[in-house]
C-alpha cells in the first residue's frame, strides 16, 4: 500500500507508475511520475537526495532515461516504489508532490521516428472489403506475412490536448480544400529507448532490452485525402498529419501481468518473426465523441504484436533509435468512424439528434484505455483527447 493517497478506479495507482513530463508555472519541465491524483518530482528528489543522483531527470524530455536500458529503469522504479511505501521516508518525499491540476503536461520524449504499421486483422480486412472488388482478396498479399507499415513524420506528434486543424489538402485532380472525412484512430505506441547497432537487427526476444513502454494513441487520419495520394506509394499527408499521444509512458514491466498469447497466426511467420513468449497485452479502450461512447475495441486480439514490430524494422539491418515511436494502427474493427459506420453506410446516432458519418468541426474525441493489474487494479495512460477545429 502506498502513503499517497490512491482514489478507488485510479489510472494510476502505486503498480503504475508512468513516467512523463510536467512544468508548474514559472518552473522548467522536468520528469515525474504519475501516482494518484498527484505527480512525483523525480528531478527534486535527486536534487535532494532522497533518490541516487540522476541526470536524467532535469530534462525536459525523457530521451536520457529512455537512453539508460533496463537496468537503471528497473532500479529507478524499484526506488520510487520504496519511496511511495514507506512511511519512514514520507517526509522527505511529500515536497515532491505535486497535485496534478497544478501541473502542466507536455510531450514526454522527442520523437526519432515514426512507425506507422497496421496490426489489426479487422481493420485491414474492413478496409480491403469497403474499397475492394467483391471478388478480390481484401488482405494484400503480403499482409499475413509481416507486419505491414510506413514512416511518418516526427514533428506530427504532439501530446494530448493539442488542438487539431481539420487539414488541407489536394481531393482530386485540380481540387484542393478541407478533408470531409476526417477520422480518428485509437492505437497503441511502443517506445524506443535503448538504440540498436546497424548493421545487425534485432530479435524478438530482444524487445524488453530496447522497448521502454507504451503509449496511447490518436492517429488522426483523413480519408479522403488518402484515397487521392494512395498510388503508386500508399498515404502520405492524409495519414498520421497529426499524431496525438498520451502524456504518460507506462513502462513495459508495469503490463507484465497483462500478458496473454498472442492469436494465432497462419501461414506460420517467417523465423525471424516467431516469438516463444506471451507478448500480447490484454487492454480495452473507450472511444468517445462529445462524450458519447462509440466503441470498446479490446486490444488482445491484434494480429502482429510489438516485438514483431520492432524485429521487422530492423530486419534490413537499420537501426532503431531512441524515441522511436511504433505505433499499431487502429486497434480491432471499431477503433475508426471508417470501421464503426462502414465509410459513412451506417451513420451513428448521437443524443442531440445529430448523426456522425465522421468527424465535424467542434467535435471532441476522448480516447482511455485500461489494463489489469496483479492487485486487482486497473492501470492508464491518461486520456488522449483533441478538439476539431476548421480548416486554415
Amino acid at each position: 500500500m502506498s502513503w499517497v493517497p490512491v482514489p478507488e478506479g485510479s489510472e494510476f495507482p502505486l503498480l503504475n507508475l508512468p513516467f512523463g513530463v510536467f512544468s508548474r508555472r514559472g518552473e522548467l519541465p522536468r520528469v515525474g511520475v504519475a501516482i494518484g491524483e498527484y505527480v512525483m518530482d523525480l528531478h527534486l528528489l535527486t536534487t535532494q537526495g532522497t533518490l541516487p543522483p540522476a541526470y536524467w531527470f532535469a530534462s525536459g524530455t525523457l530521451n536520457s532515461f529512455l537512453a539508460a536500458g533496463p537496468r537503471v529503469w528497473n532500479n529507478v522504479r524499484a526506488d520510487v516504489l520504496e519511496l511511495l511505501t514507506d512511511e519512514r521516508r514520507r517526509p522527505l518525499a511529500v515536497p515532491a508532490l505535486v497535485p496534478m491540476r497544478e501541473a502542466r503536461l507536455h510531450l514526454p520524449f522527442n520523437v526519432a521516428d515514426l512507425l506507422l504499421f497496421q496490426t489489426s486483422l479487422e481493420h485491414a480486412t474492413n478496409v480491403g472489403r469497403m474499397f475492394l472488388p467483391p471478388e478480390r482478396e481484401p488482405l494484400p498479399r503480403t499482409w499475413r506475412h509481416m507486419p505491414v507499415g510506413q514512416y511518418g513524420r516526427a514533428a506530427a506528434v504532439t501530446v494530448s490536448g493539442a488542438p487539431v486543424v481539420r487539414p488541407r489538402g489536394q481531393l482530386s485532380a485540380g481540387q484542393v480544400g478541407p478533408t470531409a472525412k476526417l477520422d480518428l484512430s485509437a492505437e497503441l505506441g511502443y517506445v524506443v529507448g535503448v538504440p540498436s547497432a546497424a548493421p545487425y537487427p534485432l530479435s524478438t526476444s530482444d524487445f524488453p532490452e530496447h522497448v521502454f513502454g507504451a503509449v496511447l494513441v490518436n492517429a488522426w487520419r483523413a480519408w479522403d485525402l488518402m484515397a487521392w495520394e494512395a498510388r503508386p506509394m500508399g498515404p502520405f499527408l492524409g495519414q498520421a498529419f497529426m499524431v496525438s499521444i498520451s502524456p504518460w509512458v507506462v513502462p513495459l514491466s508495469a503490463l507484465n501481468h497483462s500478458r496473454t498469447p498472442q492469436p494465432a497466426q497462419d501461414p506460420e511467420p517467417a523465423d525471424y518473426l516467431m516469438i516463444k513468449d506471451d507478448v500480447a497485452i490484454r487492454m480495452s479502450l473507450d472511444i468517445q465523441v462529445n462524450g458519447t461512447t462509440l466503441a470498446k475495441p479490446s486490444f488482445e486480439g491484434q494480429y502482429w504484436t510489438g516485438p514483431q514490430m520492432l524485429t521487422h524494422a530492423s530486419v534490413t539491418g537499420a537501426a532503431v533509435r531512441t524515441g522511436d515511436l511504433l505505433t499499431t494502427g487502429p486497434i480491432g474493427g471499431g477503433s475508426t468512424l471508417l470501421d464503426v459506420t462502414w465509410n459513412g453506410r451506417d451513420p451513428l446516432a448521437m443524443p442531440d439528434g445529430s448523426e456522425r458519418v465522421f468527424l465535424l468541426d467542434g467535435d471532441t474525441v476522448r480516447v482511455t484505455a485500461c489494463v489489469p493489474a496483479a492487485d486487482g487494479t486497473r492501470l492508464g495512460f491518461g486520456a488522449v483527447t483533441g478538439s476539431v477545429s476548421p480548416a486554415v
